[in-house]
């Protein structure tokens, strides 16, 4: 999975923006203000994803290439390498599906009926 084809797959869910508050590097997904993702085009390409911890330790057992979140809560954030490593991409997929989930689900009821 290419920067673009990550970047493509993480702008299709609903009601997603981004923004670069930190550098001009980092680019931050959101929902409604809230981070569910963080990547830049830097080599190798990595992920931020929010997890649930269980399921974020679970995955870190399995996969060489998801460890603890990168400056970000390490119960709640896995760092996913996309390129090079043990992680396919509908993996990749998956897990940024359920890191929107959380969030989604985090939402007021009012802001998800603003979604759509």
């Amino acid at each position: 999975m290419t920067f673009q084809e990550l970047d493509k797959y993480l702008l299709s869910k609903q009601g997603t923006t981004y923004d670069y508050p930190f550098d001009e590097e980092v680019r931050v997904y959101r929902i409604e203000k809230k981070i569910f993702a963080l990547t830049s085009e830097k080599k190798p390409l990595r992920v931020n994803l929010k997890c649930d911890p269980i399921y974020a330790l679970e995955l870190r057992s399995i996969y060489e290439g998801v460890i603890a979140g990168y400056h970000m809560s390490k119960k709640h954030w896995n760092t996913v390498s996309v390129e090079g490593s043990d992680v396919d991409d509908e993996t990749v997929k998956e897990l940024i599906d359920h890191s929107y989930e959380l969030v989604y689900k985090s939402l007021t009821k009012k802001q998800r009926e603003a979604l759509g």
